[in-house]
């Protein structure tokens, strides 16, 4: 059975296929892709290592993508497919791009946004939980296990 192009299953594949490209560099492996009108219009994971930067986190990558291919600070009509749910900083700055809809693998429960305060995101933004989180959470587990070992 082979996915439509425009299902939410292979949005969140190809947002896992960018966290897998993160922990094969050696970053936290989370990926972030950002659709409008059915287009993929970003496509991002985590650069915080590469790039000695602490705010280069996938979805943040991936807001500044999106807004540049839109050629505007908002993403109003977009939703975000994102592997791990976003800390307050990206949380935050979705609320600032306006986001229709964030759709999220796994939870994170000691530093997604909703342990800080559940209501960071736009109010008109649609949040659905849980698509393919035992993948995202895998890739998660098996890369902190790695990390414990050495």
């Amino acid at each position: 059975m082979s996915l439509s192009v425009f299902s939410d299953d292979h949005f969140m594949k190809l947002a896992i296929q960018e966290a897998q490209k993160a922990f094969d560099a050696d970053e936290v492996p989370v990926g972030a892709v950002i659709v409008c009108d059915n287009q993929i219009i970003a496509k991002a994971h985590n650069l915080t290592e590469t790039l000695n930067d602490v705010t280069a986190h996938a979805e943040m990558q991936a807001f500044t993508m999106a807004a540049n291919y839109l050629g505007g600070k908002f993403l109003d009509q977009c939703t975000l497919y994102v592997t791990l749910e976003p800390c307050t900083m990206c949380a935050g700055a979705s609320y600032w791009t306006r986001l229709k809809r964030i759709v999220i693998g796994a939870s994170d429960e000691s530093r997604g946004f909703r342990s800080f305060n559940e209501n960071m995101l736009h109010p008109k933004t649609v949040t659905e939980w849980g698509l393919m989180e035992e993948a995202s959470s895998r890739l998660l587990k098996e890369f902190f296990q790695k990390k414990r070992a050495i």
